[in-house]
């Protein structure tokens, strides 16, 4: 579980610390404030380290081995020109960019910094003794079983400006079904996704995603809105296992292209994941959104989930952060209130 991520002269942020929950993290901020910036930031350094434990031949961490292996995925998920490009900059002078990461397991524990003259070229403060042992999940704001096809492979042999977080979801969406006894508790997680799909997601010998309806045959995946197309993608992760216990989920601003019926939805499956023992970190702009979750963590099935709010403010200094258990602590109205002030406009026309 990641507690804490510590960054200093990182972008937009002079300084910032957000202390997470095991369950629920809410990341709520206008566009530009840096939301999905701190999800691939956590997402990055979690990727690399599932992925160098998982090598047959893995070794002990060493500050040369994951120097580049932070560098280079960092560049690659966020997708500066330079490494150097993600330290903030101030009039009087550069700054060096200094991030760390706190786990549960203090083995786990990880710093780093890079100045703004760094091209490729991390420096470890304090390097991890040991490599997590759960891939993290990144899911962008678009959907991606249409591009799935052959995807990874023109990618890995390829230069194409795609960052790297549509691979690695590729490649946990091409894993095969989890089988076994947790079969049960993943059924109970896609009945909800299912129903509201019509239907079940299968993937072809050929590559393909379908949906597959009940007497009626499949429909291709590009014949389906793109809401049900995001939530298909959870399903399938969650019938591979990928998002099933122990791991995190770092999801950019889920609501995008779904209506309110399926924001609910999509609301009640994170809850619903995190009662499954998933750490969930959201971001978002979208005010129902962020309700939802607070009206649906009111009821009983979800009333034990932890949870905090980050709400992101831009000020002339850079970004602060306000963080809270609650959604009223950290008082995201007087961070998005476009919504309320159209409501005020559209009240006042009407008594006009």
């Amino acid at each position: 579980m990641l507690k804490q991520l510590s960054v200093e002269n990182f972008t937009a942020f002079p300084k910032a610390q957000l202390d997470f929950a095991s369950g629920l993290n809410v990341i709520i901020g206008e566009n530009g404030t840096g939301k999905s910036l701190l999800l691939k930031l956590a997402y990055s350094v979690l990727s690399v380290s599932a992925a160098e434990g998982k090598k047959p031949n893995a070794t002990v961490p060493t500050k040369s081995l994951l120097a580049t292996r932070l560098a280079t995925k960092l560049i690659n998920v966020i997708r500066p020109e330079s490494l150097g490009r993600m330290a903030r900059r101030l009039r009087q002078g550069r700054k060096r960019c200094t991030i760390s990461l706190f786990f549960e397991d203090d083995l786990l524990e990880t710093t780093f910094s890079f100045a703004t003259r760094s091209k490729s070229e991390v420096t470890l403060q304090k390097i991890p003794s040991t490599w997590q042992d759960k891939s993290p999940v990144f899911l962008p704001t678009r959907e991606l079983l249409t591009i799935y096809p052959s995807f990874v492979s023109v990618y890995e042999n390829h230069y194409l400006e795609f960052e790297e977080t549509y691979r690695d979801i590729c490649l946990l969406l091409g894993a095969p079904l989890l089988k076994g006894p947790r079969e049960k508790v993943v059924k109970k997680l896609l009945q909800p996704l299912e129903e509201a799909m019509g239907g079940s997601v299968i993937l072809d010998k050929n590559g393909r995603f379908y949906l597959k309806l009940a007497g009626t045959g499949n429909i291709e995946m590009p014949l389906l809105a793109e809401g049900l197309r995001k939530l298909a993608m959870v399903a399938r992760l969650i019938s591979t296992g990928s998002l099933l216990d122990k791991g995190c989920l770092f999801w950019d601003e889920p609501e995008t292209n779904l209506n309110p019926k399926l924001i609910r939805l999509v609301a009640s499956t994170i809850l619903h994941l995190c009662n499954n023992g998933i750490q969930v970190f959201v971001a978002t702009h979208n005010l129902f959104f962020v309700r939802e979750l607070e009206i649906l963590s009111a009821n009983k099935p979800f009333k034990k989930v932890k949870q905090r709010y980050f709400a992101l403010e831009q000020t002339e200094q850079g970004v602060n952060v306000h963080q809270g258990h609650s959604i009223e602590e950290v008082d995201p109205l007087m961070l998005l209130d476009e919504e309320l002030q159209q409501s005020d406009r559209f009240m006042a026309g009407e008594s006009a």
